[in-house]
């Protein structure tokens, strides 16, 4: 199990970014993390795989925990080899590298296993298959989203953090990728996915945590989530009937609130 307990994170030594959170991830499951932008689900992920120096960030209070071993503030490499792995927003593929050349920069914690690897990776991804000769820019977004998921998945994790990798894709690539997600979580690996498309990650995942300004306000299974009022008319979009509800621009005085703000 991967265990957050009671995580305070400021950045600049001033910005407190999380406030007491505490989620856990038990093998087997993929565990969803929503919350819209500045919730501190980044600084979620930051803080477990040691890259909160990039934004001079710092754990000031609590623990990370794998497997019950802490591994709060280890460097990021040592990270990896107690068997995480992140995909970063965004990609961040090396894009005049070839597809290759990207993958065997994930392996660099475990280069015995390289080619193994690599050959499992184009199996899950046939068309990075096609792909693989050729420069890593010239993929397509999804496909690029393939590739970095692939880079991440070289190391051998049991534990996969994913940051919004249905950004930016078109519908049919998010389900796509849902699909990915599931198909590797089949194959034995843990899955955090930290997603504001709420209607993706409640339906593929076993639990949810929510949060909003550096805490966490509500968890239960998926499935409960999704049948929650609060979750559905403001993370998924619909009314108490269940239909796409319309625009607060349209009403002159939208007053209720979610239960957890009351």
């Amino acid at each position: 199990m991967l265990a957050i307990e009671n995580l305070e994170v400021v950045y600049q030594d001033v910005i407190l970014v999380l406030r007491g959170v505490s989620i856990e991830i038990k093998k087997g499951e993929i565990v969803a993390l929503l919350g819209s932008n500045g919730a501190g689900k980044t600084t979620v992920i930051r803080s477990i795989t040691g890259l909160l120096d990039v934004q001079n960030g710092d754990i000031t209070k609590g623990s990370i925990s794998v497997d019950g071993e802490d591994i709060t503030n280890l460097n990021p490499s040592k990270i990896v080899e107690k068997g995480i792995a992140q995909v970063l927003e965004g990609r961040r593929i090396f894009s005049e590298l070839t597809v290759i050349e990207n993958l065997r920069l994930g392996g660099h914690t475990n280069s015995k296993d390289i080619k193994d690897n690599i050959d499992k990776v184009l199996d899950l991804f046939p068309i990075l298959k096609e792909r693989s000769k050729g420069e890593a820019g010239y993929l397509s977004g999804g496909e690029q989203q393939m590739l970095a998921i692939g880079r991440a998945l070289m190391s051998n994790p049991s534990y996969l953090l994913l940051d919004e990798p249905s950004l930016g894709l078109a519908p049919k690539l998010v389900d796509e990728v849902a699909e990915l997600i599931t198909e590797i979580n089949s194959q034995g690996v843990t899955v955090l996915l930290v997603e504001q498309n709420a209607n993706m990650a409640l339906n593929i995942s076993d639990h949810g945590y929510i949060m909003e300004t550096g805490n966490v306000v509500m968890d239960n299974k998926s499935s409960m989530l999704l049948n929650d009022e609060d979750v559905r008319e403001f993370y998924l979009g619909l009314n108490a009937e269940g239909t796409k509800r319309k625009s607060f621009r349209d009403v002159k005085h939208y007053k209720r609130k979610k239960r957890w703000l009351s």
